[in-house]
């Protein structure tokens, strides 16, 4: 069974069709990219994995669940998390601070026990600290843990974006543009970073990307959309090489 998928999903903006008949299936464990020409429908697809929109219709199933309706807390508790293409941290906030907020819809304390400071909060803070700070570990930001999140090098605020979004322990991992505005190198290391989380946090990850190196490079099937509608999906050799994507995306 696929860990997602998605039946016949669309939505429409008053007489505007954004997404029309839209399927995908991704199994558990893959690296999975959904391309296409600006204003294609990508990330009015993702705002509907991850209920900032309500699709006009269609089915979305992660892990069996049916997400359709749920609101977007709520689906990130099911396992969805997602990054945005134009980053998104609490620049004023510390490093640690920042993937602490990721761990908080596994930690539940009153109100009271939060202003009391009682014993229950002092352990459960004691723990998320611990926790944030195996997850930066991993990303190399534990020697920035301190630092606000707006110093970081752009590079290692995407690091910090991705390691948020692992602290909600997801299923799911959604990349919209992992790689814009940065330059080669730091794709490569992205690229690495992207393998890695997949490798070692036995996550699905599906990627919205504009850079056909990175696509290429780690993405093992794709869906391509134009105008809304599915274009074509496969391989992701197969599909990079379909005269149609070339026509309608490559521009060649």
């Amino acid at each position: 069974m696929a860990l997602l998928e998605v039946k016949n999903l669309g939505i429409s903006f008053g007489g505007l069709r954004a997404v029309d008949r839209f399927e995908v299936e991704i199994k558990k464990g893959q690296l999975y990219g959904l391309i296409g020409p600006n204003g294609a429908g990508k990330t009015t697809v993702f705002n509907m994995l991850t209920g900032v929109y309500k699709p006009t219709d269609g089915i979305i199933k992660l892990d069996g669940e049916d997400l359709v309706g749920k609101k977007t807390i709520e689906i990130n508790k099911a396992g969805i998390a997602r990054t945005f293409q134009n980053i998104r941290l609490f620049s004023q906030q510390s490093v640690l601070d920042n993937v602490k907020i990721g761990l908080h819809n596994q930690y539940k304390y009153s109100a009271l026990t939060g202003i009391l400071r009682l014993p229950k909060y002092h352990k459960m803070e004691k723990e998320m600290n611990e926790k944030a700070m195996e997850l930066l570990k991993v990303f190399e930001l534990d020697g920035k843990a301190d630092f606000l999140a707006s110093n970081l090098p752009y590079g290692e605020q995407r690091k910090l974006e991705i390691a948020r979004a692992l602290a909600t322990n997801p299923k799911l991992l959604l990349l919209d543009e992992p790689a814009a505005g940065m330059n080669p190198n730091e794709t490569i290391e992205l690229m690495d970073t992207i393998r890695f989380v997949r490798d070692n946090f036995d996550m699905t990850v599906l990627l919205i990307e504009h850079d056909m190196k990175l696509v290429s490079g780690i993405c093992e099937e794709l869906t391509v959309l134009n105008f809304g509608q599915v274009l074509a999906q496969g391989k992701t050799k197969d599909v990079l090489n379909d005269p149609e994507v070339i026509k309608a995306y490559l521009g060649e």
